[in-house]
C-alpha cells in the first residue's frame, strides 16, 4: 500500500512520550512496534514493563487535509468506546485507557490490546470461520440495541433528523470531497444525487437511529482459539467511523465486494437475522444497494488523501470503478416490487 499522508511516522522514542503523557512517568515501555492495517492513523502495539499490552493510535498531523467526515476521528473512536462499554457491554471492544489532545502530539488514543488474530488472517489460512462470522453477526445485533436521537455522524459532521436526509448529506459530503480532490467518478455528481433523491422514500422507512460500527471488514474482527480449537470472537476494533443509522448499513462492510441479499445463508447474515429479523423485500434490497454505493464512493474518494493513485494500485481503482458503476446501474432500474415497506 502507498504511504498515506494522514498516517504519522512514529519512532519508539515518540511512542514512549505518548505513553508518559497518557499514563504518567512511571509507565515504562519494554517493547513496541507498528501494527498493520488501514492508512488513516498510526497504530502501534506497546508492551509495558508491568506486563500490560496496549495499543497506541495517533491521528493525522493537523496540517494534513482530510475528508469532511474524517474530522475528529480519534475523538469519535473515544466516544464510541465509551458508548459501547456503557450501553452494549456484551460487544467486545478494547478498554479505553486515555484519549489525549496536545498542541504538538496531536490527537491520540491509548487502549488495552485485545488478543487474537484477524478474521482476514484466519480466512487466508483456511480456518473454519463460519462460527466466528456467526458470532460477529450476533455482536452487531447487540450493538444495534444502542439508539440515538439523530441520524448520521456526531461532532458537527453530516447529520439530520431523518435517515434519508442524513444519508443524502453524507453522500453530498463525499461528492464535495471528490470535487476538491479532482477524483474521477463513473457518473456525474448530478446523476448520483438524482438517484439518491429518487430513493429517499426507501430510506425514510427507517425510524430508529442505531449505533453502527460501519467498518466491519475482516481486518477489524479479532478471534482467539476456543477450547475445541474453533476461532471465537475476541474483539471488534476500529470504531472511529461509527455513526447513527439504519442497522442494515452494518451488513455491507462485513461482506465487502459482495451482496448480502445474494448470500442469505452466510453465517453472519443468518445469525444476525435470528436476533434482528427482517424480510428480503424490495425496500431492503434497495437500501443495501444505496449503502454499497456510499461505501464504494467513500473508498474511491479517499484514495488521493491516502496517497493512492491509478499507477500505485491500478487493481483497486479499476475494481471500485466497476462496482460503483454496477450499483449506479442497478439503482437506475425500476424496482421489482414495492420498495416502501
Amino acid at each position: 500500500m502507498s504511504a498515506s499522508p494522514t498516517r504519522r511516522d512514529l519512532d519508539p522514542e515518540q511512542v514512549r512520550r505518548y505513553l508518559t503523557v497518557s499514563l504518567g512517568p512511571t509507565a515504562e515501555v519494554a517493547g513496541c512496534g507498528p501494527l498493520a492495517g488501514g492508512g488513516f492513523a498510526a497504530v502501534w502495539w506497546v508492551r509495558l514493563t508491568d506486563g500490560r499490552d496496549v495499543v497506541l493510535k495517533v491521528g493525522p498531523p493537523p496540517h494534513v487535509p482530510l475528508l469532511r467526515y474524517e474530522r475528529d476521528m480519534i475523538g469519535a473512536e473515544a466516544r464510541y468506546l465509551r458508548l459501547v462499554a456503557a450501553r452494549a457491554p456484551a460487544v467486545p471492544v478494547p478498554s479505553l485507557l486515555h484519549h489525549g489532545r496536545h498542541p504538538e502530539l496531536g490527537d491520540w488514543l491509548l487502549t488495552a490490546r485485545l488478543p487474537g488474530r484477524t478474521l482476514a488472517d484466519l480466512t487466508r489460512a483456511g480456518a473454519d470461520v463460519g462460527p466466528l462470522r456467526a458470532e460477529f453477526g450476533r455482536a452487531l445485533a447487540a450493538l444495534h440495541v444502542v439508539t440515538g436521537d439523530r441520524y448520521g455522524y456526531d461532532g458537527g459532521r453530516a447529520a439530520a433528523a431523518t435517515w434519508g436526509d442524513a444519508y443524502t448529506a453524507m453522500v453530498d459530503g463525499l461528492l464535495a470531497d471528490a470535487a476538491d480532490w479532482a477524483v474521477p467518478l463513473p457518473a456525474p455528481a448530478t446523476r448520483i444525487r438524482e438517484l439518491v433523491a429518487r430513493h429517499a422514500a426507501v430510506l425514510d422507512v427507517v425510524r430508529r437511529p442505531v449505533l453502527v460500527h460501519f467498518d466491519g471488514w475482516a481486518g477489524n474482527v479479532l478471534a482467539v482459539d476456543g477450547p475445541d480449537g474453533t476461532p471465537r470472537l475476541s474483539g471488534l476494533v476500529d470504531g472511529e467511523r461509527h455513526l447513527w443509522a439504519d442497522p442494515l448499513l452494518d451488513l455491507v462492510s462485513p461482506l465487502l465486494f459482495r451482496r448480502a441479499e445474494d448470500e442469505p445463508d452466510d453465517p453472519l447474515v443468518r445469525a444476525y437475522r435470528t436476533v434482528a429479523p427482517f424480510a428480503w423485500n424490495a425496500g431492503v434490497r434497495r437500501r443495501l444497494g444505496l449503502y454499497r454505493l456510499h461505501l464504494y464512493l467513500l473508498m474511491t474518494v479517499e484514495m488521493p488523501s491516502r496517497g493512492i493513485t491509478a499507477a500505485s494500485e491500478a487493481g483497486r481503482v479499476a475494481r471500485l470503478a466497476e462496482l460503483l458503476d454496477a450499483e449506479l446501474a442497478d439503482l437506475g432500474r425500476p424496482a421489482p416490487g414495492p420498495v416502501s415497506e
